[in-house]
């Protein structure tokens, strides 16, 4: 009897060895995709550099930790759910902002110096109200000029923007006049945009009331609608003809 236990047990473990072989690479797949594309391979591998500002940052805020290239809040291991507070892209030999990088919108601190980085874009940093240190190349203007900073300064070969101030605040000449019936709203640095106030909407927020969806689509079904059936019918003639 000993014997067909000792077996049984035998098989038992063996089919449970694939199970939990699939969990743990199951697991593991899981991390490595809760990865932010911003934090690792998609915009430059490697890590946080030692020293650095932004590692720095991380270890002086509880819950954050150090994820590839990023300082993420929380400290699970979804990191999917955190948030990008910093994000090291230093010495990346980047000459463009990477696809991914609006996933670091809430960052408070980012560094892209020692890159080779051509001029960004206007708004390349729309969305990123949350931004209070911004380490750029010296050849690089600060995002929205020197007004749109309380500090700009050069360390060496770097230009270190701090503070970013509320375009739509009227102080330090930053004032951004929007259109009657509409509220000035901070959407990046030096970025203001205007928003129409309940009742008013589109153009220059000029006109009021809802917009009208049901005209609207029952207009451009029945237009739909009327080119289906001319198109039809030309087909059939063009049909009969042949």
């Amino acid at each position: 009897m000993a014997a067909p236990r000792r077996l049984f047990r035998m098989r038992r473990r063996l089919l449970l060895l694939p199970l939990l072989g699939f969990c743990l690479a199951a697991a593991a797949g899981g991390n490595s995709g809760e990865l932010p594309a911003v934090c690792g391979g998609g915009c430059c591998p490697g890590r946080v550099r030692n020293g650095s500002a932004v590692a720095a940052q991380c270890a002086s805020r509880p819950g954050a930790r150090l994820r590839g290239r990023c300082c993420c809040s929380g400290g699970q291991a979804a990191a999917a759910a955190a948030v990008v507070l910093g994000l090291d892209l230093g010495n990346c030999s980047l000459q463009q902002l990477c696809s991914s990088f609006q996933e670091a919108s809430m960052a408070l601190l980012i560094d892209l110096t020692d890159n080779p980085l051509e001029p960004l874009p206007e708004d390349a940093f729309r969305g990123f109200t949350q931004l209070q240190t911004l380490a750029l190349p010296l050849t690089l203007d600060c995002p929205g000029g020197n007004e749109g900073w309380d500090n700009v300064t050069v360390q060496g070969s770097s230009r270190i923007c701090h503070g970013q101030r509320n375009p739509c605040n009227g102080s330090g000449g930053l004032g951004h006049l929007c259109p009657k019936d509409s509220l000035c709203s901070h959407d990046g640095p030096g970025l203001p945009q205007c928003l129409c106030t309940s009742p008013h909407y589109g153009y220059k927020c000029l006109r009021q009331g809802t917009f009208p969806y049901l005209l609207f689509f029952g207009a451009l079904g029945a237009v739909t609608i009327a080119l289906s059936l001319l198109l039809w019918v030309t087909q059939r003639r063009k049909a009969k003809v042949s």
